[in-house]
């Protein structure tokens, strides 16, 4: 049996996005899952009404769940909403109640995962993700 050092395992890089239209209004998340510059999944839920912020915190939350099924070691997720990155780094405090509860969630999950990033990016940079929030909403029935 070979033991294969924590540091050779490869990063997935999650992408993560939501959208609301309104705000509150129709919602939707986009996922896309990376391993070593493969594509492993790709996610576009419509997510009911909500704010965008919370789109943004299930985003973040639905991806780290399938970081968890794939038993990953090391995560990079990559988001463009400052203001979940900054939450979730301890940056900005958590205000809002519902914001509150999510954080709280992805908190947990992120226990699990022995090597864990959060990454802010610019949108332009989270094309693919953005993308898929958006027609989970377009595609949402009323």
């Amino acid at each position: 049996m070979k033991i294969v050092a924590e540091s050779l395992l490869p990063t997935i890089k999650i992408f993560v996005d939501g959208a609301s239209s309104g705000n509150p209004g129709p919602a939707g998340i986009g996922i896309v899952i990376y391993k070593n510059d493969k594509k492993l999944l790709e996610k576009s839920i419509s997510i009911g009404k909500t704010t965008n912020n919370e789109a943004e915190y299930t985003a973040l939350l639905v991806g780290l769940k399938n970081a968890i099924t794939m038993q990953a070691y090391s995560v990079n997720v990559f988001s463009d909403s400052e203001l979940v990155v900054k939450q979730i780094k301890g940056i900005y405090k958590v205000k809002n109640n519902r914001l509150q509860k999510l954080n709280k969630q992805v908190r947990k999950i992120i226990k699990e995962i022995p090597d864990f990033r959060i990454i802010h990016i610019p949108r332009e940079k989270n094309k693919e993700a953005d993308k898929l929030a958006k027609n989970a909403i377009k595609h949402a029935t009323p």
